[in-house]
């Protein structure tokens, strides 16, 4: 009997987790490039980035929400889609920092 309740805990757990994943995964990209927008604005805001830098950082951060959109077309993100936007913001998060750091200035 005890046995019986444990399995349907977990059986339950697994389905709600099974279930919020995918959610979880949609707030997560989300929240990632809305933080890496926020380094562009301190970027532009100290001078870091010139224009032509952030058009092309900003042309990215576009690309990328696009591309989230797509996955989550269907109302849920598979993993297959987490790790390829996840792969995409580890890009632009680079290409961000090597623009902040080159020396060139507004």
């Amino acid at each position: 009997m005890k046995s019986q309740k444990l399995l349907m805990s977990g059986l339950v757990f697994a389905l709600i987790v099974g279930f919020a994943a995918p959610a979880m995964w949609a707030g997560e990209v989300k929240n990632r490039e809305e933080n890496q927008q926020d380094r562009v604005a301190q970027g532009v805001k100290s001078g870091q980035l010139t224009a032509g830098e952030t058009a092309r950082l900003e042309k990215g951060e576009a690309k990328i929400e696009n591309n989230r959109q797509k996955a989550l077309a269907d109302g849920t993100m598979t993993r297959k889609e987490k790790r390829k936007l996840n792969h995409e913001e580890n890009k632009e998060s680079k290409k961000i920092y090597r623009a902040k750091h080159n020396r060139k200035t507004q």
